[in-house]
């Protein structure tokens, strides 16, 4: 593609959602949306692009039928808008049904690998994380989180599955690898699969929440699905896809590769009032020619953080869209309400979040007392 890259370790963009579909056999969301009874805000605006074999998994909800929400993050620091789109997702279709569970990795492996963080640091910033998705509404009763690099289970699929992999097979997925990254990928597809292993409750839809740019896992998971169905009984997991969020600087993804121009949850106020306020815009150069040609919301980082996160419901996102690109809304207003919503958000969230530190303890601890019960 062009302009469009999709680099699961790096900074990806996305000009086309409709090329990607088209270009990675990606399906749209739109057909399936009026199976949802109550369409979260990423579906209703949207911002839930793409998917793959999710009506399996909305069959299983119709018909009170197990399935598991599987995805992935790395402990890399605090949550930031990108991050938390991930963990919307997991706790919306965590919510779906009581037959839902989660398995939520904190990617600690792929932390190593592509960060260089020790696993002493990213143990240490996983209990941080678990408490940001435990405050953002996970239910801890139907939930099971792990550190990728203590579970044996994922560690065996993946030495498994190194072996019906090439380096050609994976370097047409990924490109010229480090071996370490090849092997954080084989370990990533283990904890897509692992949800249908016998001890787990064997072969149920399993549904993993991603950016775009992390479709190239699925991929791979996929295939790896189809080649030990027949030792596994693995079903080919499902995947839904959401758009990629500016960063505060309007060029890539919101990404901690690019520190200055992220949100962060545990931003203090002001600084987050400091970042939207020095946030590139789709703003016009003069005021006369915003009022005269209108602004430019879908280049707009500011308009992503009503669209994606903060607005109160759909109709404000709409409003906002409208009052801009009609030269009514000025950049400067819209930065002041979006100062006041985030300010709200992070207070809200760190009170939440702060509370549940001893949760997300506790919830590591079960988790993995819950694995090594069922079996190495």
């Amino acid at each position: 593609m062009d302009k469009d890259r999709l680099d699961p370790w790096g900074t990806s963009t996305v000009k086309d959602y409709s090329r990607l579909r088209s270009e990675f056999g990606i399906e749209p969301v739109a057909p399936l949306l009026p199976r949802f009874k109550r369409p979260s805000p990423h579906l209703s605006r949207g911002i839930d692009f793409g998917q793959r074999d999710l009506g399996r998994v909305l069959d299983a909800v119709d018909n009170n039928k197990p399935y598991a929400v599987m995805s992935g993050i790395k402990p890399t620091g605090d949550f930031h808008l990108g991050t938390k789109m991930t963990a919307d997702d997991m706790v919306y279709f965590q919510s779906l049904s009581k037959k839902g569970t989660v398995f939520y990795a904190v990617a600690d492996v792929e932390a190593y690998a592509d960060n260089g963080l020790s696993f002493e640091e990213t143990s240490k910033i996983a209990t941080r994380n678990v408490a940001d998705i435990l405050a953002l509404g996970l239910d801890p009763d139907r939930a099971v989180v792990y550190l990728q690099s203590e579970e044996l289970k994922v560690m065996r699929l993946g030495i498994v599955f190194s072996k019906g992999v090439t380096n050609n097979m994976l370097r047409a997925i990924y490109g010229e690898r480090q071996i370490g990254l090849y092997m954080a990928a084989l370990f990533q597809a283990g904890d897509i699969l692992m949800p249908q292993l016998p001890e787990l409750g064997g072969p149920k839809p399993v549904l993993v929440p991603v950016g775009a740019d992390q479709d190239p896992h699925i991929r791979l998971a996929r295939d790896l699905a189809a080649r030990y169905r027949e030792e596994y009984g693995f079903i080919p997991p499902s995947s839904v896809y959401h758009r990629l969020m500016l960063s505060l600087s309007g060029s890539d993804k919101m990404s901690k590769r690019t520190e200055g121009s992220l949100l962060k949850l545990d931003d203090l106020p002001r600084e987050a009032t400091r970042k939207i306020s020095t946030a590139f815009t789709g703003g016009r150069d003069t005021v006369e020619e915003q009022r005269r040609l209108g602004g430019r919301p879908d280049i707009c980082p500011v308009f992503d953080l009503y669209r994606f996160h903060f607005a109160k419901d759909d109709e404000h996102v709409h409003r906002v869209h409208e009052e801009c690109a009609h030269g009514i809304r000025l950049c400067g207003e819209c930065k002041q309400e979006a100062n006041g919503l985030v300010k709200a958000f992070l207070e809200d969230h760190r009170k939440k979040r702060d509370s549940l530190m001893k949760d997300a303890t506790e919830l590591l601890a079960r988790s993995r007392e819950y694995l090594t019960s069922t079996g190495k």
